[in-house]
């Protein structure tokens, strides 16, 4: 289910890759709940057999004190990239003051160390993305608004500048924004990119060639995550292959901002000639349809509308659990989870967790759009606080199929107001299910 890690882990900018041990790794930049500002000063590795269960294997390379893995550099870290080489391991990386630099380990999870900066990159830009080719070769990508690439000497510790590309892709003609992701399948290399030219980068685009440093053709969009939050920016990532079904791994952000971005995922399919089919955000990712009677955290919605969006609390020195939830909800807003599956059990009541500090509201079930078939109305009233829980329910019509389902949350007509409190703000959301009785 989207996202992936767990909710304490919010990690953006993701390259996935499968290794030889069989288990897929995650290599990211690393966002701080409630900061607002991009990433932190440390990178963490994440790995998986399944896709599902995820093992975090802690910090894996720092920028800072203490135990800061440089010393020639002290910004946040951004995006990374791993690639594996004659026995090592070699991290790149990038920071906020445009650094960029090469570490090494002998494990995928690091630590990674001995760093050293890439001469003809350093200090130019920032996300950099690395491929290994067929004959051992190391092409090097990296930059904002302008990509360039180039052939890394056999140290990995420079370019050569003999090979350098400065406009492999530029924003004017191919939407580039930043974000550059390489990969090569069936004798055609991959660039996928943070696309704006939808008006914001929040698509991964991406185009192909018959060589490492082109031409590239601009080909399409695989995934725009536009509207995952009411103030979604960038979007990042990466496609892997895990044995032998291929992903679009991005990420969303959270907490009505730019930043607290998580990864997520989606299975995605190659055409004859190449090309990558768009597919939509969903909530279930790679599980398939969830089951209707299954508890689902609201803050999972793949799509938001309206003033709503994600909060989190936690953690504390005394509580060490954070807990995340709808919150801000107003009349009209709405929340959309894809997809439920109903056919597995017939239910016959909507069940959910709701607070309201004020005078409560009214939530709709919608089946397929927000305006779509509606269900049932559950009534959520006044609990004395905006977390302070109460299960709320109520009949449901007889649903069958996979079906997108649509919270649209409204007023409740008999308002209690509180002081110094937003009038029309209703209530938070914490989770919801189907039940057959």
């Amino acid at each position: 289910m989207n996202p992936i890690l767990p909710i304490q882990h919010f990690v953006p900018d993701v390259e996935a890759r499968q290794w030889a041990d069989g288990r897929l790794y995650l290599y990211g930049s690393y966002d701080i709940s409630g900061r607002t500002s991009y990433c932190s000063w440390e990178y963490r590795v994440f790995s998986s057999a399944d896709l599902v269960h995820w093992e975090d294997h802690g910090e894996s390379f720092r920028s800072a004190p203490p135990h800061a893995s440089l010393e020639w550099t002290d910004a946040p870290l951004f995006a990374p990239d791993c690639i594996y080489r004659d026995g090592r391991y070699y991290l790149f990386f990038c920071n906020a003051g445009n650094r960029e630099g090469v570490a090494s380990s002998l494990s995928p999870t690091g630590p990674f160390t001995d760093a050293v900066p890439i001469e003809g990159a350093d200090r130019d830009a920032i996300d950099p993305a690395a491929l290994v080719d067929d004959d051992g070769s190391v092409y090097y990508y990296w930059g904002q608004f302008h990509l360039r690439g180039a052939r890394l000497r056999p140290d990995l510790a420079a370019i050569d500048p003999d090979t350098l590309r400065t406009d492999l892709l530029t924003e004017a003609a191919d939407g580039f924004h930043e974000g550059a992701s390489i990969r090569k399948r069936a004798g055609l290399y991959y660039l996928i990119y943070a696309d704006i030219s939808r008006g914001r980068p929040t698509c991964l685009g991406y185009a192909t060639s018959a060589a490492p440093l082109g031409p590239f053709t601009k080909r399409g969009v695989i995934i725009d995550n536009l509207g995952c939050d009411p103030e979604t920016w960038n979007n990042h990532g990466s496609i892997a292959e895990f044995n032998g079904q291929w992903y679009v791994f991005y990420h969303r952000s959270s907490q009505a901002g730019h930043f607290n971005r998580r990864v997520c995922v989606e299975p995605i399919r190659f055409n004859a000639d190449g090309t990558i089919d768009e597919v939509e955000m969903t909530t279930q990712g790679i599980d398939g349809p969830l089951p209707a009677t299954q508890p689902v955290e609201a803050w999972r919605a793949c799509l938001l509308n309206g003033r709503v969006r994600t909060a989190a609390t936690g953690p504390t020195e005394r509580d060490p659990a954070v807990r995340e939830y709808l919150t801000q909800i107003h009349g009209g807003d709405w929340a959309a989870f894809k997809y439920l599956d109903f056919d597995a059990q017939p239910v016959a009541s909507f069940h959910a967790r709701a607070g309201s500090l004020a005078y409560g509201g009214v939530i709709e079930v919608h089946l397929d759009a927000p305006d779509g078939e509606l269900i049932g109305t559950c009534r959520v009233p006044r609990t004395g606080g905006w977390q302070r829980w109460a299960e709320v329910s109520c009949p449901v019509m007889p649903v069958t199929g996979v079906r997108a389902l649509y919270l649209v949350f409204c007023g409740a007509g008999d308002k209690f107001v509180i002081p110094k409190f937003d009038p029309e703000r209703l209530f938070d959301l914490e989770s919801f299910w189907f039940a057959t009785g």
